[in-house]
């Protein structure tokens, strides 16, 4: 879309400017091929230029503060609990200390299409900065991972030739202090999923103990350290151009006033090498073809043939191209965070009816998840006959059996007692007339009598209202069917 706009006006401008005939411009064969991939089809390594500048300043802040706050998250505790816990073995979860369990899955889901409708607002607005500024893939390629090989191995050129020279001792070293600290980092990253999936204490157990006494803990952090090693180490930037589905979803979400990073072809078309005694009949644009933005891109692609699937907003063509222009004395922003409407016609434009309609669903969401949290109870009770029973008779009443199931969703214990709400004529009684003790995140199972006066049962089914109290607090309420006889007419004309 982006790139379609600027090489049609960047073909009228050459037509303009050289009298070139518009079928002569084919500068977009990169809609044919992308950048990690050779005409062959092999993988083609790419090699970054170093990034430097305000913006990639700010991305080291930014990883600083969100890099610091993983490793520490599982180590924060909220009331005793976790900060975060997606304990899907056990399916077990714990969001800012709030314990969820498979009977919230319909919560967990709103805040889940909570998340994704946030995404899509946000990247309708402001383009992919998510995998820019915040994604962890990114985060630990280019801030980490990919800065221990500027240390050892040197700038791409240095990178290049070291590759391409034959092994010696001082090539082994480099390489396998690289991978060594690779794999260290590996380690550590899936130490700390861990941490997220199975607790920090049951993950420190793991590290203390044999893994002979936890085999599948052993094998998940070597299968996890293996996964992110490969990852960072060969698969690269691929898992952003061919796996995350993100790229993609960017064509429907993006429009003519989302915010991406753009290049300004308006401004730097045609473009060419300065020159001395330049002719001023043949006047060029402010892009010098320099490829510095070319040559910093973790992706390898041209961010001058505009928006394009690789491209992760990064930044680093933006930090560039602005010290470029300001060695010409150029006005910086030739590439910048803008829009195509904001290029073509000077207007930015926010709010717009898409924005608006997807504010109006997530605003919805948000309700309806803060209402859900509110209301959600810290007991999930589950009344239901008993299986194979009708109804029993005794002398004045009629008696239902049910089976009740409480599940605490909270971290202690709870002294529970079930009480009738209405009909007031009911009664309620437990079968062994023991109190009902649920333990934290456990639950417990009941058998229970409910009676009515026969001469109170006009239907076949009657709703019951039963209210559950924790130390005389009603916490829940829950509704019971009770089964009663079938009156005769004549039955009911006598009464």
């Amino acid at each position: 879309m982006d790139g379609t706009v600027r090489i049609d006006v960047r073909k009228e401008r050459l037509s303009k400017s050289t009298g070139s005939p518009l079928d002569s411009y084919a500068d977009d064969e990169f809609r044919d091929s992308i950048a990690t991939v050779d005409s062959e089809g092999r993988r083609r390594w790419i090699y970054p230029k170093m990034p430097s500048g305000k913006y990639h300043n700010w991305r080291i802040l930014v990883t600083i503060v969100l890099l610091s706050l993983l490793f520490a998250g599982p180590f924060i505790k909220i009331n005793g609990q976790p900060l975060l816990l997606m304990n899907i073995i056990e399916r077990k979860f714990v969001i800012l200390g709030q314990a969820f369990w498979p009977q919230d899955f319909v919560l967990l889901a709103v805040v889940l299409m909570t998340f994704f409708v946030f995404i899509i607002l946000f990247t309708v607005v402001f383009g992919r900065i998510w995998c820019g500024w915040l994604c962890p893939q990114t985060l630990f390629m280019e801030m980490v991972f990919r800065k221990i090989e500027y240390w050892i191995e040197g700038d791409a050129t240095s990178q290049r030739r070291l590759a391409k020279e034959p092994l010696s001792f001082k090539k082994i070293g480099k390489k396998t202090l690289k991978h060594f600290l690779f794999i260290s980092i590996s380690v550590l990253i899936a130490h700390t999923l861990m941490a997220y999936i199975v607790g920090i204490e049951n993950t420190l157990s793991i590290i203390s103990n044999s893994p002979s006494e936890n085999i599948a803990g052993f094998i998940g952090i070597t299968s996890f350290s293996g996964i992110f090693y490969g990852l960072f180490a060969k698969f690269r930037e691929q898992a952003c151009i061919a796996v995350c589905p993100y790229g993609r979803l960017q064509g429907v979400l993006l429009g003519k006033d989302s915010i991406v990073v753009a290049y300004d072809w308006i401004r730097g078309e045609p473009r060419g090498h300065l020159r001395k005694n330049q002719k001023a009949d043949a006047p060029l644009g402010d892009c010098v073809d320099c490829k510095l933005c070319v040559h910093v891109c973790p992706t390898g692609i041209d961010i001058r043939n505009g928006t394009q699937l690789e491209c992760v907003n990064c930044t680093a063509c933006m930090d560039a191209c602005d010290d470029v222009m300001i060695k010409i004395g150029k006005p910086k922003g030739l590439i910048r965070y803008a829009s195509i409407n904001s290029i073509t016609n000077g207007i930015l434009n926010l709010i717009t009816p898409r924005v608006i309609g997807y504010s109006i669903v997530l605003v919805a969401l948000i309700g309806l998840l803060s209402f859900a949290l509110i209301t959600r109870s810290d007991v999930e009770t589950t009344i239901l006959k008993v299986p194979g029973t009708l109804y029993q008779r005794e002398p004045g009443f009629i008696t239902n059996l049910y089976n009740v199931e409480f599940v605490n969703k909270t971290f202690g214990e709870m002294n529970l007692h079930l009480k009738v709400e209405s009909p007031e004529f009911a009664t309620i009684m437990k079968a062994d007339g023991k109190a009902i003790i649920v333990p934290a995140e456990g639950l417990v199972k009941s058998v229970y009598f409910i009676k009515i006066p026969e001469s109170k049962v006009t239907n076949a089914r009657t709703v019951i209202e039963l209210g559950i109290y924790k130390d005389d607090k009603l916490i829940e309420t829950v509704k019971a069917k009770f089964i009663g006889p079938v009156k005769k007419a004549s039955d009911a004309k006598r009464e």
